[in-house]
């Protein structure tokens, strides 16, 4: 088995001490990823990738309707949404500014053939609690996160330098996992200290209901150091899943670190699969981060004053009517840390575009939309455009201005005919 040679990153005051090669040989649980899937007997049900593969064929096309109205029939069972799971994932960016995305092999148990950013759950025995209505950056989602990236990839995200052999950083990993010792504690007994205070916090996303299953997910972005860049190994790997105590290792993956537009291109041929929020937030990433010139440091900045940039956009839609009209106004004043997005379906698939489905991007959820008086919110700015394909997952994403889908809109309206 072919393994990945990468590069631990420890930092002290902001400054890079140690650098050493390891080889990625085993990884855990993927992260939880949010996506919206049309389905048969509910146009607007969301879920994760394990409720598609539960539930069998999801994505065909829904009949024109009012996709903001939620009624009762289409909630869960109980008449009750379930609350959502705290979660984080990050964007981890190599010394070259390339991202690192992990894929789920055909035959997995779940999130088949996704590529998807470490990430996952928040476990209360390693990260502490965190209240599930609490959809605020915390140190109990930025444990999660170095630890869910640990079990994975086995990059660990450490304030100081640490130096253990393959040896004792897999087998440590496989404790972690099965809770035989904390992973903060572990972590203390190599004598470092998970690098929290580097996470970059980058936008929240909410599963909307009437999911089954509902995530309120974290999103992070992790520089490694540029200073770096001469010990840092990018190859390709196989990766394992490690599993609990007793199980065999079935659950394979594959790790690779790509350019944001590389990661684009590739998911728009067909080549790989990523879901709408993945997408979102490597388009946003491409302008700043690519091969266009070898100034690492200098593309950092540019994307660091871009994320601290407040308005987020000049745009208006104040003039904007009906389905156009954004839910919430004020996105633009709100950061992109503190950015809340649970997408909704604007166009359901025959009402704009023949096959695709448009997803709006400003509403922070329904637990947040009326409790926080308007507050919070996510993008109004953007939407995005994806063709859910029947058994195969989302298709042919692309991300759109508001204006121009009622440019378009307005056009078809005019034509009397669909995309």
């Amino acid at each position: 088995m072919s393994s990945l040679h990468l590069v631990v990153m420890f930092r002290s005051s902001g400054s890079i001490i140690t650098a050493r090669p390891f080889s990625l040989s085993h990884a855990s649980r993927l992260p939880v990823l949010l996506f919206i899937a049309t389905n048969k007997a509910n146009p607007r049900a969301f879920g994760t990738t394990s409720s598609i593969l539960n539930q069998g064929p999801l994505f065909t096309k829904a009949k024109a309707m009012d996709p903001n109205l939620y009624t009762k029939s289409s909630a869960p069972s109980t008449g009750k949404w379930p609350a959502p799971s705290p979660s984080a994932s990050i964007l981890l960016i190599s010394p070259t500014n390339k991202v690192l995305l992990l894929k789920r092999v055909k035959t997995a148990s779940s999130f088949a053939s996704a590529h998807v950013f470490p990430g996952g759950n928040v476990d209360e025995f390693h990260d502490g609690v965190t209240a599930k209505d609490e959809h605020l950056d915390n140190i109990v989602y930025r444990n999660a996160a170095i630890r869910e990236t640990f079990e994975e990839t086995g990059i660990l995200l450490s304030k100081d330098s640490v130096d253990v052999s393959d040896e004792v950083r897999d087998k440590g990993r496989k404790a972690v996992y099965n809770r035989q010792i904390t992973f903060g504690e572990w972590v203390k007994n190599q004598g470092g200290v998970p690098d929290t205070d580097s996470l970059i916090p980058f936008t929240r996303w909410i599963t909307p209901p009437p999911a089954k299953k509902r995530f309120t997910t974290q999103m992070y972005l992790y520089f490694l150091p540029v200073s770096s860049i001469d010990s840092f190994s990018e190859k390709p790997s196989k990766i394992h899943t490690p599993t609990p105590e007793g199980e065999q290792e079935k659950e394979h993956t594959s790790a690779e670190w790509e350019y944001p537009l590389t990661w684009l291109s590739k998911a728009q041929s067909g080549e790989i699969m990523l879901y709408p929020p993945q997408f979102y937030l490597l388009n946003l990433l491409s302008p700043f981060l690519n091969d266009s010139n070898k100034d690492h440091a200098a593309q950092r900045a540019g994307l660091n004053e871009f994320l601290k940039k407040l308005p987020t956009s000049t745009a208006q839609y104040d003039a904007l009517d009906g389905k156009f009209k954004p839910k919430v106004l004020n996105t633009h004043q709100i950061s992109w840390a503190d950015k809340v997005i649970s997408p909704g379906v604007m166009f359901a698939p025959g009402q704009l575009y023949k096959e695709e489905t448009v997803l709006s991007l400003e509403w922070p959820g329904s637990e947040l939309g009326a409790k926080e008086g308007g507050t919070r919110g996510g993008d109004a700015e953007r939407v995005v455009v994806v063709k859910f394909e029947r058994n195969s997952g989302p298709g042919g994403i692309n991300i759109v201005d508001r204006g121009e889908v009622r440019r378009l809109w307005e056009e078809s309206e005019k034509k009397g005919a669909k995309i």
